[in-house]
């Protein structure tokens, strides 16, 4: 770890002095992301097909937010089922009139290639979205569609690419519509908000005042709706660009167990409560919301309500997930701590290889 020149300094060059993969980089250009991913899978030529069994997405980490995103991107629009598969295993339930969508950055997810071979066994439609290794492979070899991923990043900051494969495999096996012109759109505003709220932004930006009031705490954060899975994406991304631990649940499931832990928040260590809310949220869940802040308040850190933004779902959950990407970058710089290695992981991938 490397000291900052100042904690609260998020400038252009102070970032970059704790950042020298320029991960903000990448995250900054998720618009472009999006759209080179739609040219990319229509490229792919996937056709189209009826799944009557849905579409089960297997990954893992930021290869399988896709799946999860996808989801709340979609919400009423989805016509089937969209579950994840995060393991060894293919649902039980899997048969040959289900779409397996394969999804490893890397294409050498040990977890990824088990459900690729399962999927191929019990004769289900694959799809394999990744930058290559063995799944590509595999892939070409046995003659699965492939969705190329643009190279050179991080799982995680893939996330653009990973989403749209979804969509479009949704799409084309009938689980849910195209929704091509809502990623066009959500492409442009994230582009204005990389700009808002990125390294050269207002200092008051939403991202760097967030960053700054979390710095120094554990984060918890708490999805509701539409923002639920994007609430994991933050716990996600703050534990693996910050280096810190994070937390996540969601309404109104908190409210009937996690809420009587925080009467002792205060006693056990600094825990800071996000809410990430959305203008379409059920009216009960608002309510929820509200009276959750105010009931834990007390006890904790600080606690910050936060609103998407956009117009369709899609924007609406992309905006909150660029966010939550720069707050976590901002904490890593604030902790001085370079965003772009994952020691820890890798060292678990070496001693599983041992094992084998």
């Amino acid at each position: 770890m490397t000291e900052t020149a100042s904690p609260s300094v998020l400038d252009a060059a102070t970032v970059a002095a704790v950042d020298p993969t320029d991960q903000v980089a990448d995250t900054l250009a998720m618009g472009d992301h999006l759209r080179d991913a739609m040219w990319k899978a229509e490229s792919a030529g996937l056709g189209s097909w009826d799944s009557r069994g849905g579409l089960v997405v297997a990954g893992m980490g930021g290869s399988a937010i896709g799946g999860i995103l996808a989801r709340a991107a979609l919400a009423d629009q989805a016509g089937r089922p969209i579950l994840s598969a995060k393991g060894y295993e293919l649902p039980p339930w899997t048969t040959d009139d289900t779409t397996v969508l394969c999804a490893s950055y890397s294409g050498d997810t040990e977890e990824t290639l088990a459900c690729f071979e399962a999927a191929g066994v019990i004769g289900a439609r694959r799809v394999v979205v990744t930058s290559g290794g063995e799944l590509g492979r595999l892939a070409r070899e046995e003659g699965v569609p492939v969705i190329p991923v643009a190279g050179g990043l991080q799982p995680r900051a893939a996330v653009g690419y990973m989403l749209v494969a979804v969509l479009e495999t949704a799409a084309a096996c009938g689980a849910g519509p195209s929704l091509r012109a809502e990623l066009d759109v959500a492409a442009d505003a994230l582009d204005s908000l990389a700009g808002e709220w990125g390294p050269g932004g207002p200092d008051d930006g939403e991202a760097k005042t967030l960053a700054r009031a979390l710095h120094g705490t554990v984060p918890v954060i708490t999805g509701m709706g539409l923002t639920s899975p994007v609430a994991y994406r933050w716990k996600c991304q703050i534990n693996e660009n910050a280096e810190v631990p994070a937390f996540w649940g969601e309404l109104p499931e908190i409210d009937h167990n996690e809420i009587v832990g925080w009467s002792a928040a205060a006693s056990v260590g600094k825990l800071s409560a996000i809410l990430l809310e959305d203008c379409d949220a059920h009216p009960r869940l608002v309510r929820r919301a509200e009276l959750t802040a105010e009931l834990i308040r007390d006890q904790s850190a600080g606690v910050h309500r936060i609103q998407s933004r956009g117009e369709t779902a899609v924007e609406r959950v992309l905006s909150l997930v660029l966010l939550g990407d720069l707050v976590s970058l901002y904490l890593a710089v604030l902790r001085g701590t370079d965003p772009e290695p994952v020691d820890v992981i890798q060292r678990l991938k070496a001693r599983l290889a041992e094992d084998d």
